[in-house]
């Protein structure tokens, strides 16, 4: 088998996989659906090591597989580039997929979706590898679409429940509003480089930062990439365009780990960093991606203190996590961001899995505040979600802390407008990152038990009948009842919690110096070295994956991880009412965060309010007035008046027609009587 057909059956096999649970779901029954969506994904992971292995040895491919058409001389094409990239992609993607397959079988296993649920999933899994492997902007945007549209579809999944419904639509509305800008930034390149193409397109780059936007006056580089970047803001949740995630966890706790954590929310960092040939002509747009991705690591950091849903916790913590990646984007650290992309995928899709297993854990309760000395009751679950807050903080040897002190690092070595303020905001952002991660963690594993103290425990059963087969919290996957004491979840629930927390605790020392010192990514990223030389100071204070841990001991980020541990340690198990008296004492503030900074009601007010008086507006001035007041009612009028004044003519007698005669020949003499007198008497 050539290598061109196990590029095709990468993606090809989750698809099988979807069409297989999708369309024949009742006839293969549950175990038959989530056994070929689990082949398929399995399958996908066993060939992408293989592909690993070639493009590892120096095999690289680009070209393309099918030829859809061909317009005004642009080629929509399906094609793949396979390079270090690309398999970096393919590898998280279908490890972590394949990790929440498994996982789904324990947690949905009531859920009268199930066979739906997993034919979903596989067809998510297709579309991601869809938009990793391609090597144009009509596949990248197919893969973009795709991924939005079945994120949908997991979202709402549970389409008995309004909050779910609410959730899907608001994540669908804003993800088309970054696609507008997506869409307009591909719209550029097609215009201007005359080409789809990836690597057409990047030979062209210097004549495209030498021309300007026609309508703006904007030099042509700066306006292609700031629109790109508005569609990953969009996917990959920065502010403004953020509001959707936190919503998003009314969807199943494994689409969570899936969409949310793993994959779908870093297209958009994947997309800038296969753009980097164009991103390093603009500094404008660098310091754009900068200042943004500041902006959501720090802001987004503080919202998920005052959390209490264990998932809308981790959700913030991804949030803030996308901003660091964004900031190594801003400062040309392609190789660093991407690096914090695969460490996180690992340690935060452990987190959101460990959450599903504590909401199985205690009958369908998602409040941590209803929680607390769990760690005797679900010990897999405590060490590998204390593995995974530990990697999240960026504690020393362990994934997180290589990414996320490289981040850092590079971030202070850059000169870059808004460096300054991003310095700051990834710094502070690790007090805030370990106070928020184990203020959750403490709650839910150490201290008093709580968990009969839940005033809604004994509801959600009612809540269930309301609400068709689903609780009103994230269940139907537990058939145990509300009033037992907690209990691990089982063994298919569990091993993927095992499997992600090793790369989570291992992968960051192992791939640090090839992905960010060595020629690892080689032609697939590129950086000009001598604009931005962030990653070659980097690179000239790092002196191994263990000296750097061990040097990490002794720096600010560690001391503030460290102190923002203790001060949850302290407000949440040793004095608890410290917590509810600063929540008193700076009310205002909490009401700010509580309102999640007046981003949705400013969305209500102004944005919804203005797009209805808008469409009010075009509704009574164009609909009413001009297309029926004047375009359709306005020609029957016409018509009517030009009918009216063809009725007193059209008599139907002889005598009139005759007279009309006379009068048109006594008219046309007359005519010619006066122009020959003008002409030949006066």
């Amino acid at each position: 088998m050539d290598m061109q057909t196990l590029y095709l059956l990468v993606p090809l096999a989750p698809l099988a996989g979807a069409i297989l649970a999708g369309l024949f779901g009742k006839q293969i029954g549950r175990a038959g659906a989530h056994t070929v969506t689990i082949l398929g994904v399995a399958i996908a992971f066993v060939l992408s090591v293989i592909i690993f292995q070639d493009v590892q040895a120096g095999n690289t491919f680009n070209g393309s597989v099918y030829t859809w058409m061909e317009a005004g001389g642009l080629k929509f094409e399906v094609g793949f580039l396979i390079d270090k990239l690309t398999v970096m992609m393919m590898l998280v993607v279908t490890f972590v997929s394949l990790m929440v397959h498994i996982y789904t079988i324990g947690y949905m296993h009531e859920d009268p979706g199930y066979q739906r649920f997993f034919s979903y999933i596989s067809l998510f899994t297709f579309s991601m590898l869809m938009l990793v492997m391609s090597n144009n902007f009509v596949q990248l945007f197919f893969g973009w679409e795709a991924v939005g549209l079945v994120s949908y579809l997991l979202i709402g999944f549970w389409y008995t429940k309004p909050t779910a419904i609410y959730a899907n639509l608001k994540a669908f509305l804003v993800n088309r509003v970054g696609d507008f800008g997506f869409l307009l930034g591909i719209g550029l390149v097609a215009a201007y480089a005359g080409s789809l193409d990836y690597f057409e397109v990047f030979e062209k780059r210097h004549e495209l930062a030498a021309m300007t936007e026609a309508v703006t006056g904007w030099p042509l580089i700066t306006a292609i990439c700031i629109s790109l970047f508005i569609g990953a803001m969009g996917k990959s949740a920065q502010v403004p365009l953020h509001i959707w995630l936190p919503d998003s966890m009314e969807g199943p706790t494994p689409i969570s780990a899936l969409i949310h954590a793993a994959t779908m929310v870093t297209a958009g960092i994947f997309m800038v960093t296969r753009m980097s040939p164009l991103f390093e002509l603009s500094d404008t747009a660098l310091s754009f991606v900068l200042v943004i991705g500041a902006t959501t690591a720090l802001f987004m950091g503080f919202l998920g203190i005052i959390q209490n849903d264990i998932k809308r916790v981790v959700a913030y913590s991804t949030l803030s996590q996308l901003g660091y990646m964004t900031v190594a984007l801003g400062v040309s650290a392609y190789s660093v961001a991407v690096f914090h992309l695969m460490t996180h995928a690992f340690f935060k899709a452990l987190l959101f899995l460990g959450a599903g297993s504590v909401i199985m854990g205690c009958h369908h309760n998602q409040d941590i505040r209803y929680m607390g000395g769990l760690r005797k009751y679900m010990p897999i679950t405590w060490i590998t979600s204390l593995l995974g807050s530990l990697a999240l903080i960026g504690f020393p040897f362990l994934s997180g802390f290589y990414s996320k002190d490289s981040i850092i690092e590079v971030v202070h070595f850059s000169h870059l407008w808004g460096s300054g303020y991003a310095y700051f905001a990834v710094v502070a952002g690790v007090f805030i990152t370990a106070f928020y991660s184990f203020r959750m963690y403490f709650l839910v594993f150490h201290g008093e038990e709580r968990y009969d103290q839940n005033p809604d425990a004994h509801h959600a059963d009612a809540h269930a009948d309301d609400h068709g087969d689903h609780a009103h919290d994230d269940h139907g996957h537990d058939d145990h009842g509300h009033g037992g004491k907690p209990h691990e979840s089982p063994w298919v629930v569990t091993l993927p919690l095992v499997l992600l927390a090793i790369p989570s605790v291992i992968i960051g020392y192992i791939a640090i110096e090839p992905m960010l010192f060595g020629d690892w990514f080689g032609t697939a990223v590129y950086i000009d070295a001598a604009k931005h030389p962030g990653l070659a100071e980097l690179d000239k204070v790092f002196h191994g994956a263990a000296a750097m841990a061990i040097h990490g001991l002794q720096t600010l980020p560690f001391w503030l991880a460290i102190s923002g541990v203790a001060v949850a340690w302290f407000f949440y198990l040793k004095a608890p009412h410290i917590p509810a008296a600063i929540k008193k004492a700076v009310g205002p503030i909490y009401t700010l965060l509580d309102n999640k900074y007046y981003f949705d009601r400013f969305n209500e007010v102004v944005v919804m309010a203005g797009s209805r008086a808008l469409g009010r507006g075009l509704w009574k001035a164009g609909d009413q007035t001009v297309i029926d007041g004047l375009l359709v009612n306005g020609a029957a009028r016409t018509v009517g008046a030009i009918a009216k004044l063809t009725r007193l003519i059209q008599t139907g007698h002889l005598y009139f027609y005759a007279f009309a005669m006379i009068f048109g020949v006594f008219a046309l003499l007359t005519y010619v009587y006066v122009v020959w007198l003008r002409r030949f008497v006066l």
